[in-house]
């Protein structure tokens, strides 16, 4: 196995055309563990820890620009406000050491069906940028995963940062794991309100060959809020609309049973979860509401 360390992203970029089978690593928290247990053993390694403007972050007037090895600890402690269910989904992650070293860019160049950054980025409705020395192109996220830890990347391409709204509404994030922490997800759900566009966008982890959006669900939900004047009443949702989204984001996964867990439960656990968060997403929505009526 050999070894390539670029100082910078155009070394990086000339590297990757010129070994398109070389892996990169930044975090190494998924790479390693695959190295570790001999499930991968690639021809090249790339260290990408060199390459500054990875790690940082740009909060624009609509988006932020995330760095793809920008740790998960900084996006809990700086980008909150901005990005509140991936931060949620951030303190989900392993322990605070792989916290500090881990980033979305790993999470999305596994392209794990169980990363826990995927439903929150299904959320919010992301762009990944990607880049080789042909140019740089974004991808929506939900184009960019393509099989079970397969996704849309051409040989040499690397992540370079990813592109997510800041939030205008609420938005949750909860996962189903053995355990509180250094624990692969079970299955987990992201949701999120957009309250400018009158819409719900949802994610789900671990519980299909890819992450993905329960889109049935969302189409309801949308109809639901938007005939009963939801938006502008702020209404409590009746049971039987958070029963009925429940069920369909349910319906969307195609699990399979294996050591963590039976296809049944996941379902199940989906299922249990859209509601919670439908719930907690919306009372905040609900009390920003009460809050602005009362100030105005």
């Amino acid at each position: 196995m050999d070894f390539l360390r670029p100082a910078s992203w155009e070394e990086a970029l000339a590297a990757k055309a010129e070994h398109p089978t070389a892996v990169p690593i930044a975090g190494g928290t998924d790479v390693m563990v695959e190295i570790n247990f001999d499930h991968r053993r690639p021809e090249y390694l790339m260290d990408l820890t060199r390459i500054g403007d990875l790690y940082e972050w740009e909060v624009g007037d609509d988006t932020v620009r995330l760095g793809a090895s920008v740790p998960y600890a900084k996006i809990m402690e700086h980008l909150r406000p901005e990005l509140p269910g991936l931060a949620l989904a951030s303190h989900t992650v392993a322990s605070p050491q792989i916290r500090n070293r881990g980033g979305v860019g790993g999470n999305l160049g596994t392209a794990s069906p169980a990363g826990d950054a995927h439903p929150a980025l299904l959320a919010a409705g992301a762009e990944v940028e990607v880049e080789s020395v042909r140019g740089s192109r974004r991808i929506p996220v939900d184009d960019f995963y393509t099989g079970v830890k397969r996704n849309a990347l051409a040989p040499d391409e690397l992540i370079h940062a990813v592109h997510i709204d800041k939030a205008d509404g609420p938005q949750q994030y909860s996962k189903v794991g053995t355990r509180n922490a250094m624990v692969i997800a079970v299955c987990a759900f992201g949701l999120a309100l957009h309250p400018e566009t009158r819409t719900v966008r949802t994610g789900i982890g671990s519980a299909a060959p890819t992450p993905i959006r329960a889109k049935a669900a969302e189409a309801f939900l949308d109809a639901a809020l938007e005939e009963g004047g939801f938006w502008d009443n702020g209404k409590i949702i009746t049971p039987s609309v958070a029963k009925r989204f429940a069920d369909l984001c349910a319906a969307a996964c195609t699990p399979i049973d294996d050591v963590r867990g039976t296809a049944s439960y996941r379902r199940h656990a989906v299922g249990v979860m859209a509601r919670r968060t439908l719930t907690w997403t919306w009372e905040s929505y609900r009390g920003a509401l009460r809050t602005t009526e009362g100030a105005a």
